[in-house]
Order: structure tokens, then C-alpha cells, then sequence
């Protein structure tokens, strides 16, 4: 069914400043088009690829990132989840209370019903013919993605969502009182889905969004530099919480969608 991200999506007011903050963080510049009355610039990793949207005139995809904007402003969107048959993906997600409608412009995308989804964007993509190849990547240009989090106020609720309807993979589920979290990391693909949750607070109907995303590097060092010398906002980098890797921190920039950079640890 689900066979791992396709990509994420940021929405942005003005793509040009936000195309060029990423391109600072991947450290290549993306391929850009106009579709459906939205600007996109895409960057293609090696797990999955990250698309920035700006809304540019009347038609599906403008109106969409124009609604999102006005709805939460800019930031992080939406996670797009490749499938190798999307007609037995739609079937079977209906039948488990998560219907979804087909793209208007592209028979390959469905749009997963949000409220299903507790208020995360989702879509399915087909993939219809093989990825294309990873490029090659330097040791301090962002390669991948690692994990994404969702943030919820009720963990349970996201548990049946991802494990149970989507079926992605769960591999833990533990909570940390020195966190005040309760987290549950679910793979997808060659990447992570995290979800956390605040462990003071009674659960809720509150929706679910998506907080954050954390990026593959080989040379942290390298890349942390680099960033610093693109006068991006940026941590020194430290120990990870999981045994083995160094992260840092970027804090500024980034469309509203806090960046976490991590080497080691792969997910």
C-alpha cells in the first residue's frame, strides 16, 4: 500500500526568499515550474523530495496553497505518501474510515479527507514508473530526510491513524517523563513519521500538525559552517538524544517549519 514518503509539502507567501533559504540548507538549487495556478520549487533527496508552493493564480493547486495560507499562514503543509496502486490504496483506506477524492488535475493524486487525517494535510501519489536516480551528494549538503513530526494532543487517536489505517510500520512507543512527551516513531519508507505528545496534558480533540522536520547530513560540521556562512541562524552542533548522532539546530529561515540537521543514526 504505503510505500514510504513521497514528499513533503511547505506553503510559502513569496517563493523566491523561501526557495533561496532551502537551497542554503540542501545546498543545491531546486527545479522549478508553474501547475495548477501554484509556483513550486522542488528539491529531489535521496528518500524523498521537498516541494516549497506559493500560490500564483486561479486553478486547484493555487487554490489550495492560497486557502492554506489565509487558514495558518506559511510553513509546513503537507506529507504526500507514495503508493504502487492508487485505486487498491483508495478502496482499502475508504473501507478503514479515510476516504479521499482524486486530484482534479492529475489522475495519479488523491486528497486524503482531513478530517480523517485529525487536520493533517495528506495526499497519495502513484508511482507509475521507476524513481528517477538519486543525484550524487557532498558530505555537508542535506541528503535526506530523517524524520517528520506531527504534533498531537491525542496520541491513541494517532496511533490508529498511522499504524492502523495507513499501516505504517510502528517501532516505538515510549514515554519520557524527562521529555514530558509521550513519542511513537512509525517508518515510512526509508524515513521516520514521529508523532509526539505532551505528556502533562489530558487528551484531546484538538488537531494534529505537522512540527517539524529533520534532515540527513553526512558532515554536520561542514554543513553547519556552510549555513552559518549563508547568514542563516543556526546552533552549534551537540549530541543527539539517540546514541550516536550530532544535530544542530536551524533557527531561522525556513518558512515557518523548524529544521533539525542530524548525522548519524539513520533511521
Amino acid at each position: 500500500m504505503i510505500l514510504g514518503l513521497d514528499h513533503v509539502s511547505i506553503v510559502a507567501a513569496d517563493l523566491d526568499p523561501t526557495a533561496d533559504a532551502y537551497q542554503a540548507l540542501i545546498g543545491r538549487a531546486p527545479r522549478q515550474w508553474e501547475e495548477a495556478g501554484a509556483r513550486h520549487a522542488w528539491h529531489q533527496l535521496s528518500n524523498m523530495a521537498l516541494d516549497i508552493v506559493q500560490p500564483a493564480g486561479p486553478g486547484e493547486g493555487g487554490d489550495a496553497a492560497r486557502s492554506r495560507l489565509e487558514e495558518a499562514g506559511e510553513g509546513l503543509w503537507r506529507l504526500a505518501f507514495a503508493v504502487d496502486d492508487l485505486a487498491e490504496t483508495r478502496r482499502l483506506l475508504e473501507r478503514r474510515g479515510a476516504p479521499s477524492a482524486l486530484s482534479g488535475h492529475d489522475s495519479h493524486r488523491a486528497v486524503l479527507d482531513s478530517s480523517a487525517t485529525h487536520g493533517v494535510a495528506m495526499t497519495l501519489v502513484e508511482r507509475t514508473e521507476p524513481r528517477s536516480p538519486t543525484p550524487t551528494f557532498e558530505g555537508d549538503e542535506i541528503h535526506g530526510l530523517d524524520h517528520a513530526v506531527v504534533r498531537t494532543a491525542n496520541p491513541d487517536r494517532a496511533l490508529a491513524l498511522y499504524a492502523a489505517r495507513l499501516g505504517l510500520d510502528l517501532r516505538l512507543d515510549r514515554s519520557n517523563p524527562a521529555w514530558g512527551s509521550r513519542l511513537l516513531f512509525l517508518k515510512c519508507g526509508d524515513c521516520v513519521v514521529e508523532i509526539g505528545a505532551d505528556l502533562k496534558s489530558q487528551a484531546g480533540d484538538a488537531p494534529d500538525r505537522l512540527s517539524g522536520l529533520a534532515w540527513r547530513v553526512g558532515d554536520p560540521d561542514g554543513a553547519r559552517s556552510r549555513l552559518a556562512g549563508a547568514a542563516l541562524d543556526v546552533s552549534e552542533v551537540r549530541q543527539g538524544r539517540k546514541a550516536g548522532t550530532r544535530v544542530f539546530t536551524v533557527r531561522s529561515g525556513m518558512a515557518g517549519a523548524p529544521a533539525l540537521v542530524i548525522a548519524g543514526g539513520q533511521a
